[in-house]
């Protein structure tokens, strides 16, 4: 990660009344705190968020997993050190754990139109998702919220085979074959995502924040997606 004007992003962050960073963490550090920590910590904002991952939590079989679960035993290594050390910044701060992201233009309709999608023979599977849309309400709502670690998470966890067979029914194509993990082609990180299998519970900050997803579950949130690419095209034709 190349940050290009370093003196610039140091003159912002000392003006900054809110700051969020959402850049990934590198292979041995966060790039952000690797930089700029001492300004952070001294930085007159009086709030910071960070984005974290629900992978932090590692496998949990398909149990409920909150906030009190202890981090850092799964392969997101590197994301959960990130996360220690935006909570060890010295100043309170919102930590948001996010699972699966999806949203318009980043979901699951590209791969079943293109014969990518892949249903995995993985009994047990299963994992919790947010639309981004609801990350910004949940960013929001936490402006005006005590600071803390919150998991933002809609209402309903559910395998990808499950995800792929609404996203088919939508589209009005046929479903994918089941395959066996290792016939399925899928790349190391890919593979790496069937070894694990949660459900994210976003009660904290239900309670904490009064934040609730807009798009309760994947099947409310494939909707809107289709709905708005409908109407991206129909804007498209019109002009």
């Amino acid at each position: 990660m190349a940050f290009a004007d370093e003196d610039a992003v140091r003159d912002a962050i000392g003006r900054a009344t809110h700051i969020l960073s959402s850049v990934p963490p590198g292979e041995t550090a966060d790039p952000v705190l690797a930089r700029y920590d001492a300004d952070l910590r001294a930085a007159p904002a009086h709030w910071i968020g960070y984005l974290s991952s629900t992978g932090v939590y590692g496998d949990t079989g398909g149990a409920w997993v909150d906030e009190s679960a202890p981090i850092g035993q799964g392969r997101r290594s590197a994301r959960a050190a990130a996360d220690n050390a935006w909570r060890a910044l010295g100043r309170p701060a919102h930590i948001f754990r996010l699972p699966g992201i999806y949203g318009p233009g980043r979901n699951i309709f590209d791969r079943i139109r293109d014969g990518r999608a892949r249903r995995i023979d993985r009994p047990g599977q299963i994992f919790s998702r947010i639309h981004v849309d609801d990350i910004v309400s949940g960013i929001v709502a936490g402006m005006d919220g005590p600071p803390g670690i919150y998991n933002l998470a809609d209402e309903l966890p559910a395998s990808q085979n499950d995800v792929i067979a609404y996203g088919c029914d939508l589209l009005g194509l046929p479903l994918p074959p089941i395959q066996a993990l290792e016939d399925a082609g899928l790349s190391p990180a890919a593979r790496a995502f069937y070894t694990e299998a949660r459900r994210v519970s976003a009660n904290k900050a239900r309670r904490l924040l009064g934040w609730r997803p807009a798009h309760t579950d994947y099947r409310a949130g494939l909707a809107a997606c289709l709905a708005a690419e409908a109407s991206a095209q129909g804007d498209g034709h019109a002009a």
